[in-house]
């Protein structure tokens, strides 16, 4: 059972570590692409206005992968970079028209959710990639966290912390039982047939301590009852003293009486 338990931190804490290292390089890895990052060619971003609604939203997050320009088509949602009140920026918007001139391209972009098309063309210098249509409503928000340094804490250097504090306390516990004897298996058998039978011995000590604490309560019992019995008896035998004394004293009484009487009517007689 303790090895399964073992196993199942083990897995518990690589997975952690593999977590942490996701994330490091999902946020903090970037390419030759803008310095956007990148992971395998794939870009998460998060969405950060509604111009593209209902296709996608303020703190979705979504997936942009690098393209050929010339793969490209009208009706493809794609990511560059754009002026936007006087500040380089990333935007996501939906190609509606393509030129071509002298062996180049540039794009015409739109919102989805915009009336009008973008004022500034999308150039080949300013296209990061194409979104692949993954989406994660919600995902976004999880992505800017990430990017903060209280996300970077909690969810990276925590988890690194976690890991590496569990793996000291795995070196330290294989040197403390490096430094045990080696136990032989019949040994470790002997040990627990020991413990076994002290065991057995120590519950049938104290069954034993049980039915004498049992017999000794039925004795104590059984002499109250007998004590009782001699009352009961003892009381009996003075009542039946007093009934007796007080017939006696009774009959006295009345023989004197019947003698007073007696004496009376003869002294009538002599009168």
């Amino acid at each position: 059972m303790k090895k399964v338990f073992r196993i199942i931190l083990d897995v518990l804490a690589w997975m952690l570590l593999i977590f942490a290292l996701m994330i490091t390089l999902l946020v903090f890895a970037s390419n030759k692409n803008n310095g956007i990052s990148s992971l395998f060619g794939r870009m998460p971003m998060s969405v950060q206005s509604d111009s593209m609604l209902p296709t996608m939203k303020t703190g979705d997050l979504i997936i942009v992968k690098e393209t050929d320009l010339y793969s490209l088509k009208v009706g493809d949602v794609i990511t560059f970079y754009s002026i936007v009140d006087g500040r380089r920026i990333l935007v996501t918007h939906r190609i509606t028209e393509i030129n071509e001139f002298e062996n180049t391209r540039s794009f015409v972009t739109k919102g989805d959710n915009n009336p009008v098309e973008d004022s500034l063309p999308a150039y080949a210098s300013d296209i990061v990639g194409k979104w692949t249509g993954f989406k994660w409503k919600g995902g976004g928000k999880v992505l800017d966290f990430l990017q903060t340094k209280k996300g970077f804490f909690i969810c990276i250097l925590i988890p690194l912390a976690i890991f590496f504090l569990f793996e000291l306390y795995k070196f330290i516990v294989a040197l403390i039982q490096a430094k045990k004897p080696e136990i032989t298996e019949e040994e470790e058998e002997e040990i627990k047939r020991k413990a076994v039978e002290e065991y057995l011995a120590a519950q049938k000590k104290d069954a034993s301590d049980a039915v004498d604490t049992a017999k000794e309560e039925a004795k104590e019992a059984a002499e109250a009852v007998e004590a009782a019995a001699d009352a009961v008896s003892e009381t009996e035998k003075n009542v039946s003293e007093a009934a007796s004394a007080g017939k006696a004293n009774m009959n006295s009484k009345l023989r004197e009486r019947m003698e007073d009487a007696a004496e009376t009517e003869e002294e009538v007689e002599e009168d």
